[in-house]
C-alpha cells in the first residue's frame, strides 16, 4: 500500500461518531446551569409553579448554538404541559443561562420530554412478568 493511499472513513461512519468532547462538556455546563436557574427562579407560568423538573441530558449541536434539553417532571405527571411551559419560557431561561455560563454564544434552548424513564419502567415491568420469570429460571431437567 502506498504512503498516500490511506483508508478514509466512509461518510456513514463519519456521521455516526457521536458528540465530541467539546459538545459533551458544553452540554453538562448548560445542564448544571439550567438546574440552578430552575431551582432558584420563580416562574409566572402555572404549569411550572411548584413543579420539580429533572434535566437528564443536554445535547449540544456541533457549533454549540443549539441545545436540546431532555426533561422529566418529578413523578412524570403532566409531562406535556411542563415541556410546553419550558419551551414558552426558553427565552427567559436563555437570558438567565447567559449570565451563568461562559460560552461564546448562549445556545437556543429546546425542551423535549425524556422518554427513557418510561422505557426503563416498561422494561422493569416486563422483567417482573411471571411468564418472563418462568423463562429465566434454570431448567433442572437437563
Amino acid at each position: 500500500m502506498s504512503r498516500h493511499a490511506r483508508a478514509q472513513p466512509s461518510p456513514k461512519r463519519r456521521g455516526a461518531q457521536g458528540p465530541s468532547q467539546r459538545q459533551l462538556r458544553a452540554g453538562e455546563l448548560v445542564r448544571h446551569a439550567l438546574v440552578e436557574v430552575l431551582r432558584e427562579e420563580d416562574f409566572s407560568d402555572p404549569a411550572l409553579a411548584g413543579v420539580s423538573v429533572t434535566i437528564s441530558e443536554v445535547r449540544m449541536s456541533p457549533d454549540l448554538k443549539h441545545a436540546l434539553c431532555f426533561v422529566e417532571p418529578l413523578g412524570g405527571a403532566h409531562a406535556a404541559e411542563v415541556t410546553a411551559a419550558l419551551n414558552r419560557s426558553a427565552r427567559f431561561l436563555r437570558g438567565q443561562l447567559g449570565r451563568r455560563i461562559e460560552l461564546r454564544f448562549t445556545p437556543e434552548l429546546k425542551f423535549v420530554h425524556d422518554e427513557s424513564f418510561t422505557e426503563a419502567e416498561r422494561i422493569e415491568r416486563l422483567l417482573h412478568d411471571p411468564r418472563v420469570a418462568r423463562d429465566l429460571e434454570p431448567d433442572d431437567g437437563a
